[in-house]
């Protein structure tokens, strides 16, 4: 239990007590002192609930899944990239019923517990889906993506029950709010550039079979959080209510997704990723490949998306040091031209220009996929921050999982769109003439929502461009029944401040 609760030392304060220990010292113990402060305010199993799920789970867990799932797909279950490319679109379906996880997880107690039973059933489904793919080597197709698609269910839910806890303690601790926010995003970059990191060694070593069953292990400790995690018991839940809550819930997004200021963005924001094909399925066998391709290693593949992590962490750094001011519409309007023109690295890779150029393909592919992933992620954190706005007061949480389930939606578009190309283009594991044409023909899909930014408002981040009218009538539906529930004052809603760091997954 918490000792002093009259005087809890801040961050700030805590970095000041250990600033006399010297320089080198300081650089190293203050991440320390940090750790320990939000575990003493916070509760130890909450800061080891945030890294266990960010950092080993999403983080490093989703690096070593993207590299073993794409070499599985290609040398153990051997389809053709569209085909591919279909399949990861069916794996990430769990992510389009975000709404639905938080909810639940809002609003229908398991044992006397809101967190607690979600944490456990994320980490089961985790360690049996991927104890399933790493024993059994010649899977059925069919079973395979259950259990792809099962593991990628855990991880959602995860995501949205740690994402509750995480509001929670903003709302109890305010002043704690951005150290929990830098907790998040620190687990979760570094996390994947680690995995990304050792992905491809341990592809090499033990193949995507023996990866998907390490994946076990942050699945345990997805499971272990579920059993440790300090959560209050409220054994006195009446389960008649679950179903008014949720109409209130269904009615208040209804209500707002009407309001033309919130249906025009929406549509913005799910063209602009369905029309921004995936080809990664296409390109990725390419670079595999031994004739027509470079002939990557698994290394040298899993250092190359590490490089692609790093180049994404420093374009969310720009955005928040440069950017962050700038009207919604302008900035998208720069990032997606940015966007289109630099998949042309990708055109001249695949022509081959750069060896005419004498510029190896390695060093070449290292900062195509830098500047890629950072143009990228410039173009995506402007749309988290639209998305936010467009939350009204009451159904924050709720809504803005609604918003991101829609952008997921606009992905998982993209990636069959994206698969439908390639075959189309007869784009197969051994035939890659057309894929130059791919490359092409999704460069200028990708400057197409340049003609669509009239949806988006012209507002810049620090305004508000929703009516009144539509803050009163959701926040009146929000909160039709809770006179009968006074006693739920800090679990109703999910917040929307952690979503906003969780990319992206994807």
């Amino acid at each position: 239990m918490i000792v002093e609760e009259e005087n809890p030392p801040t961050a700030s304060e805590v970095v000041e007590e250990n600033e006399s220990n010297g320089g080198f010292c300081d650089c190293v113990c203050a991440p320390i002192y940090w750790f320990k402060m939000l575990a003493m305010e916070l509760h130890w199993s909450f800061v080891f609930g945030v890294v266990a799920v960010y950092g080993i789970s999403q983080g490093l867990g989703g690096a070593l899944a993207r590299v073993g799932t794409e070499y599985y797909m290609k040398d153990v279950q051997k389809v053709q990239p569209s085909e591919a490319q279909i399949y990861a679109g069916i794996t990430s379906i769990p992510w389009l019923v975000k709404p639905l996880w938080g909810l639940l997880t809002d609003v229908l107690p398991i044992v006397g517990y809101h967190r607690r039973p979600y944490f456990i059933l994320a980490g089961f489904l985790g360690v049996i889906s991927m104890l399933v793919l790493s024993f059994h080597k010649d899977l059925h197709l069919v079973l395979a993506l259950f259990s792809l698609t099962a593991g990628s269910a855990g991880v959602a839910i995860a995501d949205v029950t740690i994402d509750a806890c995480v509001a929670q303690n903003s709302n109890l601790h305010p002043s704690l709010a951005a150290d929990m926010q830098s907790l998040c995003a620190l687990s979760s970059s570094i996390g994947s550039l680690v995995g990304f990191s050792i992905s491809g060694v341990f592809v090499h070593l033990i193949g995507p079979t023996g990866v998907f069953g390490l994946l076990t292990i942050p699945a345990g400790l997805v499971l272990a959080v579920g059993i440790i995690l300090s959560e209050p018991h409220k054994p006195n839940f009446v389960y008649g209510q679950v179903n008014q809550k949720f109409l209130d819930a269904c009615k208040a997004m209804w209500t707002t997704l009407k309001c033309p200021d919130v249906w025009r963005p929406c549509l913005y924001m799910y063209l602009s990723l369905a029309l921004s094909l995936n080809i990664n399925e296409g390109l990725f066998y390419w670079y595999t490949d031994s004739k027509e391709g470079p002939l990557f290693s698994q290394e040298t593949i899993g250092y190359i998306f590490s490089v692609g992590s790093v180049g994404s962490l420093l374009g969310a750094i720009l955005y928040q040091y440069t950017l962050k001011e700038h009207p919604f519409r302008d900035l998208l309007f720069w990032t997606q031209l940015l966007y289109g023109l630099s998949g042309m690295l990708d055109l001249i890779l695949v022509l081959r220009l750069n060896l005419k150029s004498g510029i190896p393909d390695y060093f070449f592919i290292v900062i195509a996929e830098g500047v890629s992933q950072m143009i990228g992620r410039l173009k995506w954190m402007p749309l988290l921050v639209l998305s936010s706005k467009l939350c009204p007061p009451g159904i924050e949480g709720t809504f803005f999982a609604l918003l991101m389930s829609i952008d997921n939606l606009g992905i998982l578009s993209s990636s069959w769109g994206g698969g439908f190309l390639l075959h189309i283009l007869r784009v197969t594991r051994l035939q890659f003439h057309n894929l130059w044409l791919a490359i092409f023909i999704r460069n200028i899909l990708r400057l197409s929502p340049l003609a669509l930014l009239f949806l988006v408002p012209p507002s810049d981040p620090n305004s508000s461009f929703l009516p009144s009218q539509t803050f009163q009538n959701t926040k009146q539906a929000a909160h039709t029944s809770h006179h009968e529930n006074e006693n739920k004052n800090e679990d109703d809603d999910i917040e929307l401040l952690p979503l906003v760091n969780n990319v992206d997954s994807r």
